[in-house]
């Protein structure tokens, strides 16, 4: 197992990709996070509530810090989850597969390996993105003279479990890019729902008081709830959010069953 581990943390810190998408994330958290700062130091009142309702209630200093800090695993998941899923994607595209399973022909063992190893990836996009976030964040209301909560303990840990968020976000991608493994239609499909179909389920579904629990067990949701902070959430778009550990319990059952699902299709047949 041990050999397998090192083969597949190599296979992912030997392509360029994976620090493209961590620079590219960085610099589009910085961004969001300055931007968001502004907006929100400015006009809490600015962004909330669904469209057509009006503005929301005010957000308190503490939750627009926490929502900034957060923002990574908000607006941002989507960057350790593609490199997830292309680390099993690009050994089908490439064909490396087969050569991958001629050293390691214990295909429940690769894939196991495949998913540990790129916890070391997520934790690294974890922290960097989170540090983006709070790093611009913290300067522009600093800037604006507002209130930054750097000392704050539940500010802080929020903050620092949105690295551990990120990181399981990049063990979902693993098993997602196992169970579906066309790497463009993995790519196509993570952008759509991460950037457009969850966010407007969770606002749709957060309408109706039957179908709020749904929304809170939604992958999207379920990231935000290990952090206890959510850009959607507390600025009234969505509905409230699990428990901490909860949330956690379900975002890890999704790599799961992802996994399982690919176990038991993509990696059980045969493979020339």
């Amino acid at each position: 197992m041990r050999a397998a581990l090192v083969t597949e943390y190599r296979k992912l810190v030997t392509t360029r990709l994976w620090w493209v998408l961590l620079a590219s994330m960085a610099a589009y958290m910085a961004f969001l996070a300055g931007v968001m700062a502004f907006a929100l130091a400015q006009d809490p009142e600015s962004i909330g509530g669904p469209p057509g309702a009006g503005p929301g209630a005010p957000m308190t200093p503490e939750q627009v810090a926490g929502t900034i800090y957060t923002l990574a695993t908000s607006l941002g998941y989507v960057f350790p989850v593609v490199v997830g899923a292309l680390s099993m994607t690009g050994e089908f595209r490439h064909q490396t597969i087969t050569p991958s399973l001629l050293a390691e022909p214990r295909r429940t063992v690769l894939l196991g390996a495949k998913m540990l190893s790129s916890v070391v990836v997520g934790l690294l996009f974890g922290l960097v993105g989170t540090g983006a976030t709070v790093g611009a964040g913290a300067a522009t209301l600093a800037l604006l003279g507002e209130p930054t909560y750097l000392s704050d303990p539940a500010v802080l840990r929020s903050a620092g479990l949105s690295v551990l968020a990120l990181a399981v976000w990049t063990v979902v991608g693993v098993g997602f890019g196992t169970w579906l493994t066309n790497q463009v239609v993995v790519i196509v499909v993570l952008l759509a729902f991460t950037q457009f179909v969850e966010p407007v389920l969770r606002l749709v579904l957060g309408q109706f008081a039957w179908a709020e629990g749904i929304s809170k067990y939604l992958p999207g949701a379920a990231g935000e709830a290990i952090t206890g902070s959510s850009f959607y959430a507390d600025s009234g778009m969505a509905a409230g959010l699990l428990p901490s550990w909860a949330g956690l319990l379900v975002l890890l059952g999704y790599a799961v069953l992802f996994a399982v699902l690919g176990r038991l299709t993509s990696l059980r047949r045969d493979i020339t």
